[in-house]
């Protein structure tokens, strides 16, 4: 099931999300530091498994399955770790949790049934955006866990983690996850409606 490089690549990022989960929400800063090398580690990770899988020709339906539902994995974790930390709503968490998930496993069953569904414009923004907000967290919570980089900067990093700003843009993150959502649903109607009745005519 997982023989190919690309596959335990993805598989190697999904048992790294928890890790990075419980590295980023302990209070040893230490943890939290590395918790950023972890995640790097599964960035890097995304890459290289659908980049091997291309050139070695080894794109296969599980990849398909496995690659986006990794990528979830691990920014559900950020994301979720971030509420935990109160650092943002845990309803505009759940929110992105429950889309992300529910429109990869979708598009996992289109690609299963030899449906290919492209990636709106839109939906990209979406997630350059979504990751930008991810990294810009990221970033200033494993900063103020370190030592030289909170005493030159200490301040700048508590303005950027101002609660209103974050909360700002998660909403922002939050509202074009929801929207993103509402726009593949209606440009893929029929597919989804096939699903929901069964109907093999529309489900393909």
């Amino acid at each position: 099931m997982f023989s190919t490089l690309a596959n335990i690549l993805s598989v190697f990022r999904m048992l790294l999300s928890p890790v990075f989960f419980f590295l980023i929400i302990a209070e040893a800063a230490y943890l939290r530091q590395a918790s950023l090398a972890v995640f790097l580690i599964a960035a890097v990770t995304d890459w290289y498994d659908g980049e091997i899988a291309r050139r070695s020709g080894t794109v296969t339906n599980m990849g398909k399955f496995l690659d986006p539902l990794a990528d979830k994995f691990l920014t559900s974790s950020a994301f979720l770790a971030f509420a935990f930390l109160d650092l943002v709503p845990w309803w505009m968490v759940i929110v992105i949790v429950i889309r992300d998930f529910v429109i990869t496993v979708l598009r996992s069953i289109a690609e299963s049934r030899g449906v290919h569904i492209t990636t709106s414009k839109f939906a990209q923004w979406k997630t350059f955006i979504q990751m930008a907000v991810l990294y810009y967290l990221l970033l200033l919570i494993v900063g103020g866990e370190t030592g030289w980089i909170h005493e030159a900067a200490g301040g700048v990093i508590d303005t950027l983690l101002e609660p209103t700003l974050v909360w700002l843009l998660m909403f922002a993150v939050t509202l074009l996850t929801i929207l993103a959502g509402m726009q593949y649903f209606i440009d893929n109607r029929r597919f989804v409606a096939g699903l929901i009745t069964g109907r093999k005519e529309f489900a393909k």
